[in-house]
């Protein structure tokens, strides 16, 4: 494929990609989580809060003397922060001890120089191995899911399982391109994103928020109001690192149970006229060779289908917990 072609077509395939609800991403429902929980006046059955940083990671942790169930880390995707999984927060804090992220350069937070998802995995190892979580649950959206696969490849034995949102092993819509092809449209899309100036990224945040992120057009722009607070510089090279990514190769070595989530909002794909069941095998076709391997389609929902569907995720998150 020419280069020139290439570099055009950048920013279809990715809207292609996206538009099968993938990778890029901030979310809502405002925290309305405790800011502390170590004063006195604090029930008893509310989690304790605490803040603290791993690397390239900000860490809320939210641990209950009670909580009965396998420890969860929640993992963010593209430009998106912790408060994407507030309503999940809200969800499992009872039951589970919580660490929920925020990568850096996300939502306010400093950007770190280098390579930005090899630190974010590198990482997220360190915070099960220095804070020694007992084979943690990875739940990630996006990028987060992207990451969350690619740490299963690698370090089965550190976790129990795998909850995959909207994210996958390679981004969809670049399956089929060469190395090279990959990074020369991985560098076209660094260089269109990282030029951006406020005004520009904010307005991209919105126009992707409705299109893609979100069913409610109210709902669409507090999302983007929020990914808005993003490092357009750090959401370009994580962005770039994405679109280079593909490690569908060692899928097999994954060795706990792994669910992926396929959000599907018709509308949006009758002019593609593809069902949801041709939608849902596309996926799967993108992580065959994961042993142990379940795919869930959640309907009427968009990237942030925990946002657009809550419970229908949270059933889907709940079944597969109860199942490890």
């Amino acid at each position: 494929m020419p280069l020139t072609h290439l570099l055009k077509t950048t920013l279809s395939t990715i809207a292609f990609a996206t538009a099968l609800s993938s990778i890029c991403d901030e979310s809502v429902y405002a925290a309305n989580i405790q800011t502390s929980a170590t004063t006195s006046a604090q029930s008893a059955h509310i989690p304790m809060r605490e803040e603290f940083q791993v690397g390239s990671l900000y860490v809320e942790k939210y641990a209950n003397p009670n909580a009965k169930g396998a420890p969860i880390i929640l993992v963010p995707g593209l430009s998106s922060g912790s408060y994407v999984w507030d309503e999940t927060v809200k969800q499992l804090r009872e039951g589970h001890e919580l660490y929920v992220l925020t990568l850096a350069g996300f939502n306010g937070k400093p950007a770190i120089n280098g390579a930005k998802l090899p630190k974010a995995k590198e990482s997220l190892i360190d915070l099960i191995q220095s804070r020694h979580i007992d084979r943690p649950v990875l739940v990630g959206h996006s990028l987060g899911s992207a990451m969350s696969i690619w740490l299963a490849e690698t370090h089965s034995n550190l976790i129990r399982g795998v909850f995959a949102v909207d994210g996958l092993p390679v981004f969809p819509g670049t399956q089929n391109l060469t190395p090279e092809q990959r990074k020369t449209m991985a560098e076209a899309s660094r260089q269109q994103m990282a030029n951006a100036d406020a005004q520009t990224y904010a307005t991209q945040q919105l126009r992707y928020m409705q299109a893609t992120g979100v069913v409610n057009p109210q709902l669409a722009e507090q999302i983007a109001a929020r990914s808005a607070k993003s490092d357009p510089v750090a959401t370009a090279d994580y962005m770039a690192e994405l679109l280079m990514m593909d490690t569908r190769p060692d899928l097999p070595k994954i060795q706990v149970p792994v669910t992926v989530v396929s959000p599907y909002h018709a509308p949006d794909f009758a002019r593609a006229n593809m069902s949801e069941e041709s939608k849902t095998q596309y996926y799967m076709g993108l992580v065959q060779g994961i042993p142990k391997l379940k795919l869930v389609s959640i309907s009427d929902a968009r990237h942030f289908v925990m946002l657009d569907q809550p419970k229908k995720f949270h059933d889907a998150l709940m079944t597969f917990l109860q199942e490890l």
